[in-house]
Order: C-alpha cells, then structure tokens, then sequence
C-alpha cells in the first residue's frame, strides 16, 4: 500500500507529523546502512557543524536523488505517493541529507523549522514536508528527533544563530513546549516520519554507544515553485519508481553510485543569511 489512511492525514494536519512504521524492510534498511558507511564520497563531502556546545553534527547533503540507491529510496512510490498526499500536489524533491550521528560525539540539533531557512530561498509558502528514514534505531539515548506538536500551526519563528547553526526563538520554544507538549519519536530501522516544514523539532547529542544514522529527503510541491535561484533547486519532474527497484538496485554494485553532494558551505551560509535577515 502507496497511501496514507484517512486516520493519518488527520494526524498530520493535526500534529505536523505522522509516523509510518516499518515502511522500509530489514533488508532495504541493511542495504541502505551498508552503503552509506562504505560511501568513501560520501564521508569525504560530509561536512561537521558545531552545536554551541563543543559537539560536532555530521550530514552529507545532495540535491538530486540520481539512479544510486539513494535515489531509488527518495523516488519510491511508497514514500513520494504518501508526500503527495501531505501536500496535496505533485511533488519534487528538493534535496537529501545523511545524518551521521556517531556513537559518542554526534552532536545536538537545535530546536528549528526547516521553513526557517527555505524561506531565504524564494519559497513563498511552508507546503513543503521532510521524511526522516531511520537507518539505525533512534532512541531518548542516542539523541533521537523530538518535535513540538501542532507547532506547524504557529507560522514561521524569527531564528537566532547558536553555534553554526541558526535555531528557533528560545522564548517561543519554551512557550511551545508548555502549551503544546514535547514528543520524543523513538523510531526503529526502516520506519519514516513525515514532517511538516514549520514543525518545530530539535535532537539531544549522542552520548550513547550507538550510532543513529537517519536519511532525510525533503519534497516542495510544485505549485510552490521558488520564485529565484538558490542551493537547492526549481521545480524538477521526479520520476518516480516502483518499490522493488530498491532491492534491485543493491543486486548490481556497480550501479551502487553516490549522489552529487552539494556544498554544505553554501547551506551554512543560507542559515546565517536568515539569522542576519531577521536581526
């Protein structure tokens, strides 16, 4: 099954989230894991940004999902069907990322919305929505995702820069948390949660001795079209592709390409644009 129920669009509209547990397999998981960690491109463009706490977060990102495997998971049906339905669009996929967060030293994330910085981009509305995979189990331990619900609803909060990254308004968050409620989404390989670009969410360090390793690919609907050039592309057609071609793609190695990762400098400098903009 492509689709969301009913029961989960409610959610979504509701929260600014909805889990899918157990969208991806064992074996789609292991492969995806595998292939990221062998990824010496991969390793070589990540690129680390400071938390504000002398931690360090590691991500490698890329605008064009390619023929890879990481292509054929963010150009699935299962996966991009359930999108269009979020956004209530056809949707296009406006860029990638691995998140590294090594056992020990991955560092926190601090409270944001993606809309926050997308809004630099000419991107005139927040229908846009992410979906974490889970690579490894994500755990309270390990520093998993924890969203504020129904933040979606606030509208877009001014950040503030903490460390390299640009966070949201801790006044506001704090205010958020009160009113709305904190979730920690504990999630295990191969589940994805759908998430709206104004959710306000954020990730603790990983202190623990297990890596949580998570894909995110983001999707803009094409009636949102930029309206000018940024880092990450204009409406371009996603062709989609069937669910098996996942495990196809793993039986021929040579075809196990890395994606063209973008430069993760340029995304810095978006989020500080966006800090310097606001002040």
């Amino acid at each position: 099954m492509s689709e969301f129920s009913p029961s989960d669009l409610s959610d979504y509209q509701e929260n600014g989230f909805v889990i899918a547990r157990s969208l991806f397999s064992s074996e789609e998981i292991d492969l995806l894991g595998e292939t990221a960690r062998a990824d010496h491109a991969m390793d070589k463009s990540s690129s680390s940004r400071d938390d504000g706490k002398g931690n360090a977060v590691r991500l490698a990102l890329w605008n064009h999902p390619g023929n890879g495997i990481y292509g054929m998971f963010a150009r699935s049906k299962r996966l991009v069907n359930r999108v269009e339905q979020l956004l209530e669009d056809e949707a296009y996929h406006y860029h990638s990322k691995m998140i590294l967060k090594d056992a020990k030293v991955g560092g926190a994330w601090a409270w944001h919305q993606d809309y926050g910085y997308w809004y630099q981009n000419g991107v005139l509305t927040p229908n846009l929505c992410s979906v974490m995979i889970a690579v490894d189990r994500a755990t309270v331990e390990n520093g998993c995702m924890q969203v504020i619900r129904s933040s979606h609803k606030l509208g877009r909060v001014n950040h503030v820069l903490t460390g390299d990254q640009a966070g949201a308004d801790m006044e506001r968050v704090e205010e958020a948390k009160k009113r709305l409620g904190l979730i920690h989404v504990t999630m295990d390989p191969g589940d994805a949660l759908f998430f709206h670009s104004n959710l306000l969410h954020a990730s603790a360090a990983n202190e623990s001795d297990h890596s949580r390793w998570a894909m995110i690919c983001c999707y803009n609907a094409k009636s949102n079209d930029p309206y000018k050039e940024s880092h990450h592309p204009k409406y371009t057609k996603l062709n989609k592709v069937e669910d098996d071609q996942i495990m196809a793609i793993g039986k021929d190695n040579a075809k196990r390409s890395a994606a063209e990762f973008a430069d993760l400098n340029r995304e810095d400098r978006s989020a500080k644009s966006l800090v310097e903009n606001s002040q």
